[in-house]
């Protein structure tokens, strides 16, 4: 018996995520999604614990966009095909049609999708690509596509430590924690629980200075002393002003290769 085709699924809004799983399973009767994801953290993490063969990233997610999912990817996974769920319009389109990479443009047509079914079942019987020239490919892309509107920076929260109410300062926040559904904040002075889960904080704060670093934690760079590589690939991170030191999942170490 043969190896069942795997997949990933990455997308934010859980109506556009059910409606592409039902039709991957019209189009694609035989591919097993192993794992269904509502933002980027948590699809690097899928597909570094599953390897599979495609991965169907939304562009647009909280925390990680599927672009930097992807290139994280092209490491922790180097044989899975990408393929990105977009909403842009045909002009930025343009980018993907001169590379290697599969898109689908939202709402997704039936037709498209067959096509890109039939392309990726082409391309995983040629075996894994280039894992290099799909990381210069995503850097292209990234330049060619529309950003995300202006919007002002978040820089104060409300948060509790016990019956105390905190201001603090964005810029003083070591690093983030998820806690169930809420969110520890930690600082040099301590910690405090913000009443807003960690998956909303991702689209509200600077991606220049904050970066996932696990599905649960969100760090400072400012705050960051040094980063360790281990042997097994995993990351420790060393802050100012706190004793503790913070864990860095394997497949977001490459998110640190530049720095």
């Amino acid at each position: 018996m043969s190896k069942p085709i795997t997949a990933v699924i990455a997308e934010d809004e859980a109506l556009l995520r059910s409606a592409l799983l039902e039709q991957l399973r019209a189009a694609w009767p035989h591919l097993e999604v192993v794992a269904e994801c509502e933002d980027g953290a948590s699809a690097l993490e899928a597909i570094d614990e599953h390897q599979p063969d495609v991965a169907f990233l939304d562009i647009r997610m909280p925390g990680l966009t599927g672009l930097e999912v992807a290139a994280a990817a092209a490491h922790a996974s180097p044989s899975t095909q990408v393929v990105f769920v977009t909403a842009y319009d045909q002009y930025a389109i343009d980018a993907f049609d001169r590379g290697a990479i599969d898109y689908l443009l939202k709402p997704i047509a039936a037709e498209r999708l067959e096509a890109t079914v039939q392309r990726l079942k082409l391309r995983l019987a040629s075996g894994p690509g280039d894992a290099a020239a799909l990381g210069e490919m995503l850097e292209r892309l990234g330049a060619a596509l529309p950003k995300n509107p202006a919007r002002p920076p978040l820089t104060w929260l409300t948060a509790s430590a016990g019956r105390e109410t905190r201001l603090i300062l964005v810029d003083d926040v070591a690093y983030f924690r998820a806690d169930n559904k809420y969110t520890t904040v930690v600082t040099a002075e301590g910690e405090a629980l913000l009443r807003t889960p960690i998956r909303e904080l991702l689209a509200v704060l600077d991606t220049d200075t904050f970066k996932q670093i696990h599905r649960s934690t969100i760090v400072n760079l400012k705050a960051i002393a040094s980063i360790v590589r281990d042997d097994s690939g995993k990351g420790t991170v060393r802050l100012k002003g706190r004793t503790e030191t913070l864990t860095v999942s394997q497949p977001f170490m490459t998110l640190f290769r530049h720095m």
